[in-house]
């Protein structure tokens, strides 16, 4: 794996930028706690969200184990199942049942080793309308969950996630099913805690703008990248990621790195991202000391090399301003990029390369914001 270290390197490229608007920080301990100065990660890649025959997936008779042997074929570090269940209503053939799901738990742990990280999760079903949310690092089934009424089962989710300890939520294709999860409406500090990631790509679509509105709203969420497949081709005919920057392959701290927020999500299987502001690492929330100056320092590259360049590099803010925008044309990016802000509340990269999913150039990746704590 590669080491992100936030130090530049002999290839560093400095520059000064000046943005156009008032910027500030104050910052706030919260969600990943204080901000970790000179981190030491390795970056691991692979996909938060995929199913099987136990829900959905078109080859009715594929399970997790096939799933979970095939990401390991193909090279991934990690890769979750998240076959559907359901809150509420009689027997779905869409849905897995309790059987199912304690096979699912036995196949993640068979082929969890020091190489690859099985994930057991599962998907809600149509949360009456209001979206469908990943969940994670639960045993638990849920069974007999009463949400009450339509327009109460959202926030009553997020109260029923919250009192699972260590759980883990993502939002799902945001537009999908729901309008942006009733615009990111019923926040409080315990619900922020469990919803800590959302796909900002899924299968073909972009979601940037409800990356954005969520974090306008107050929600501390890493972006991901997923394939949702419904087929056997899992991993392998992919070439969207979820990277997670952790300090070793093992789930405990692959979990910590998404409750935490240390992640992007790339279109690119092979893109290296890191990123620290003033010191902190992507996911951290800066402390309260009165700054209004910030050192962002970026490092990207891709080791499959020619044919992977970075063509621009750019910082986006509150609202989704882009508030610094540099091109390049190299597979080995190191940037240093000074910012000046009085009043933003994150910051947070977004990167284009002559490869994104489609073949032509464009967006190709984003990264969890630094917060800057207002």
């Amino acid at each position: 794996m590669t080491i992100y270290r936030s130090a530049t390197t002999a290839l560093a490229v400095a520059l000064v930028l000046v943005m156009a608007g008032p910027f500030c920080c104050f910052g706030s301990e919260g969600k990943g706690g204080p901000p970790v100065s000179e981190p030491g990660y390795d970056i691991y890649f692979g996909d938060l969200h995929t199913h099987t025959g136990y829900s959905d997936a078109y080859d009715r008779d594929s399970t997790p184990w096939d799933a979970y042997q095939a990401a390991i074929d193909a090279g991934a570090d990690f890769m979750a199942v998240t076959d559907h269940v359901q809150f509420w209503n009689a027997y779905d053939a869409w849905i897995m049942d309790k059987e199912e799901w304690e096979d699912t738990l036995q196949a993640a742990d068979y082929f969890t080793s020091e190489e690859f990280v099985a994930m057991a999760g599962y998907e809600t079903w149509m949360l009456a309308g209001c979206g469908e949310v990943n969940v994670f690092n639960t045993r638990e089934f849920p069974e007999s969950v009463n949400l009450g009424y339509r327009y109460d089962r959202l926030p009553n989710f997020y109260d029923w996630l919250k009192d699972i300890p260590g759980a883990i939520g993502q939002f799902n294709h945001p537009l999908y099913v729901s309008d942006n999860f009733m615009d990111y409406d019923f926040l409080n500090d315990e619900r922020d805690a469990s919803m800590s990631i959302i796909e900002v790509w899924n299968t073909m679509d972009s979601y940037e703008d409800s990356y954005i509105m969520a974090l306008d709203a107050g929600w501390h969420v890493m972006p991901s990248a997923n394939s949702d497949t419904h087929y056997s081709d899992w991993i392998a005919n992919h070439e969207m990621r979820s990277v997670l920057l952790a300090e070793s392959l093992t789930p405990e701290d692959l979990y910590d790195a998404m409750r935490n927020c240390r992640g992007y999500g790339t279109l690119d299987s092979t893109l290296h991202i890191t990123y620290t502001l003033n010191s902190a690492v992507m996911g951290s929330q800066l402390v309260a000391d009165g700054t209004t100056e910030y050192l962002a320092e970026v490092h990207i590259w891709d080791p499959e090399g020619a044919g992977d360049e970075v063509t621009l590099v750019e910082v986006l803010s509150d609202g989704g301003e882009v508030v610094a925008s540099i091109p390049f044309y190299s597979d080995d990016v190191t940037v240093t990029i000074p910012l000046s802000s009085d009043s933003a509340g994150y910051f947070f990269l977004r990167v284009s390369t002559v490869s994104p999913l489609d073949g032509e150039p464009g967006v190709t990746a984003w990264t969890a914001p630094v917060w800057t704590g207002r």
